[in-house]
């Protein structure tokens, strides 16, 4: 008898406190780490619960960046295109795009066409 391996899933194992992936974690200590230069002028100020709430927010908005998705929500047509996919990767292809002020687009016409021609 052979071996044969046997596939796991690895996707919940990332995880730290449940609610942080790894990716979600440095997001929000990035986050963080923003808000407390915040923190710090409004400590010098004498207003620390301020300084506290902004860095909280600016940690909660990393974690958004790091662990949320968009939903797909059919009665918005950006939604139809880019439902399902992660905040941090939306920013990243926007970052990239304005660049290089290139964007590539594949639509099921362009593949038809394509098979036609090679098939000739």
């Amino acid at each position: 008898m052979g071996t044969y391996y046997i596939p796991r899933n690895y996707r919940g194992e990332s995880r730290i406190l449940y609610i942080f992936t790894v990716k979600s974690l440095i997001t929000t200590a990035v986050g963080a780490m923003i808000g407390s230069l915040f923190f710090f002028i409004f400590q010098a100020l004498g207003m620390v619960p301020i300084g506290v709430g902004i860095m909280a927010f600016f940690a909660f908005i990393g974690f958004a960046v790091g662990a949320l998705k968009i939903p797909t929500i059919v009665a918005f047509p950006i939604t139809k295109k880019i439902g399902g996919e992660p905040i941090g990767e939306i920013i990243m292809r926007y970052a990239k795009f304005k660049k290089t002020r290139k964007m590539y687009v594949y639509t099921k016409e362009e593949k038809v066409v394509k098979e036609e021609k090679t098939n000739e």
